[in-house]
């Protein structure tokens, strides 16, 4: 049971629909509420969900390809977590206001989910990698992405 409930990030990965979704949306609540006490809490928990997120979805990738009877169940949504979470991790929160923080997070969480989906190259390229690393690799990749685009756009604007 404590398996399932790492890998479906308490259970979000079990809703429907989407549970890839579901399970993005933990990492920016969090933020949205420790962004009060400034930057580097922010980045710290961020940083928390990412390893907590890559190690559940690497070392359980054997039992929850057993469980579910595929290697990328759409269940998993850890990899979710830490890909959310590492974009959150990289965006500009220091001194931002609840409005601004809401915002950064919302931007996050809709450009990571529109990258994870749609899996531009090299973010497909990347899910070829063996077990648990290629489930948490186009996250991370989406992530990444995610933020640059973001703080591209906080550039120009």
């Amino acid at each position: 049971m404590t398996r399932l409930l790492l890998v479906t990030a308490g259970g979000l990965g079990l809703l429907r629909p989407a549970p890839g979704t579901w399970g993005s949306l933990p990492p920016a609540v969090a933020a949205v509420a420790i962004s009060p006490a400034g930057w580097m809490p922010v980045v710290l928990a961020m940083a928390g969900l990412v390893a907590a997120g890559s190690v559940a979805c690497i070392l359980l990738a054997p039992w929850y390809e057993r469980h579910f009877g595929r290697a990328d169940p759409g269940e998993v949504v850890c990899d979710e977590v830490a890909g959310m979470a590492l974009c959150l991790s990289l965006l500009p929160w220091d001194g931002a206001s609840p409005g601004r923080a809401a915002a950064l997070a919302a931007a996050g969480f809709v450009l990571f989910r529109i990258l994870d989906i749609l899996k531009p190259p090299p973010i497909m390229q990347s899910q070829r990698l063996p077990r648990g690393w290629g489930v948490l690799a186009d996250d991370l990749l989406a992530g990444l992405a995610a933020a640059g685009l973001i703080r591209l756009a906080l550039l120009i604007g």
